[in-house]
């Protein structure tokens, strides 16, 4: 890896050297657009609508334009001039519990790694978030932009995870759950006991990129083949609804069985078990009676033939 910033933590008084690597990576497969009649490749090319001529990266400013329809630009020395937090340092703003921050307001995931011959400081700051269960929270400046920031602690490690500001949140106001009545107990208990039959500790391990592994074994497909083109495949029929799994309480009941397990909830799955646990009884009882018995071995012979 290879590192993306570097400075210094600010903790208090305390300095604590570190580098940024970019803790997460893409691999999704990528593509090309090109002509779909020759196969030639797509190129883009940066025009200016005034004088129709090509426009190098480094001749391209940027523009802010107002409702009003003001025109304003502005320069990389423009936008070096305005307020920001220290370019290579992390200031500590304050220390939260964990639980109080939304996961919603995650963006992206940096790996800290200390940057001093003498670590001592960053395993102390490691290991006191760690053992009080708190997250930092903190100001990032990446590329000309500040950020806020939660520092926590992962495998021993501290992780840097920029957050969204609250106005970046979109507030969530649906007129399709006004008014919408209370689930029954019967459909709370049953969907409860589905998803105690789903639960387990979470193992990313075991989760896969399914689409990505399908198109791979396509891509490989076609090019085995020589010809350059995906082959056609036959299409699937679309799955039918059920009549029955329309209805909640059948859908949680059909589930249920399907895990493995049949809901116990309600009168109604009571008195068939009732019902169906009498005949079994019965049945039991008969088999029992049919059962040729044995007679007892007295103590005086077992001791005789011993």
């Amino acid at each position: 890896m290879r590192a993306i910033w570097k400075g210094s933590i600010a903790f208090g008084l305390v300095n604590v050297p570190v580098k940024v690597y970019t803790a997460t990576e893409d691999h999704d497969i990528r593509f090309h657009q090109v002509h779909a009649k020759d196969g030639g490749r797509i190129k883009y090319d940066r025009v200016c609508t005034v004088c129709g001529k090509s426009v190098q990266y480094a001749d391209i400013d940027k523009a802010y334009e107002s409702p009003e329809g003001d025109k304003i630009i502005l320069t990389d020395e423009d936008f070096a001039k305005l307020p920001a937090a220290e370019k290579h340092e992390i200031p500590v703003l304050q220390f939260v519990p964990s639980e109080q921050i939304d996961p919603i307001l995650f963006d992206k995931s940096y790996y800290l790694e200390p940057d001093s011959n003498t670590p001592k400081a960053y395993v102390l700051l490691a290991a006191t978030l760690e053992r009080i269960d708190r997250t930092a929270l903190v100001h990032f400046t990446l590329r000309q932009k500040t950020r806020l920031a939660a520092l926590r602690v992962r495998e021993g490690m501290l992780v840097l995870q920029t957050l969204l500001w609250p106005d970046e949140v979109r507030a969530a106001e649906f007129e399709s759950l006004d008014g919408v009545a209370e689930p029954k107990p019967q459909e709370i208990k049953m969907a409860e006991t589905l998803v105690e039959t789903m639960s387990d500790d979470f193992d990313p391990g075991q989760y896969t990129d399914e689409y990505q592994l399908e198109l791979q074994r396509v891509l490989d497909d076609a090019v085995a083949s020589g010809t350059g083109k995906v082959a056609g495949r036959p299409e699937s029929a679309p799955a039918v609804m059920d009549a029955e799994v329309v209805d909640l309480v059948a859908a949680l009941q059909r589930s249920l069985e399907a895990s493995g397990r049949r809901a116990t909830s309600g009168r109604g799955s009571s008195e068939t078990a009732g019902k169906k646990a009498a005949p079994a009884k019965k049945a039991a009882a008969k088999k029992a009676a049919d059962k040729p018995t044995k007679k007892p071995v007295k103590k005086a012979a077992a001791r005789k033939g011993a």
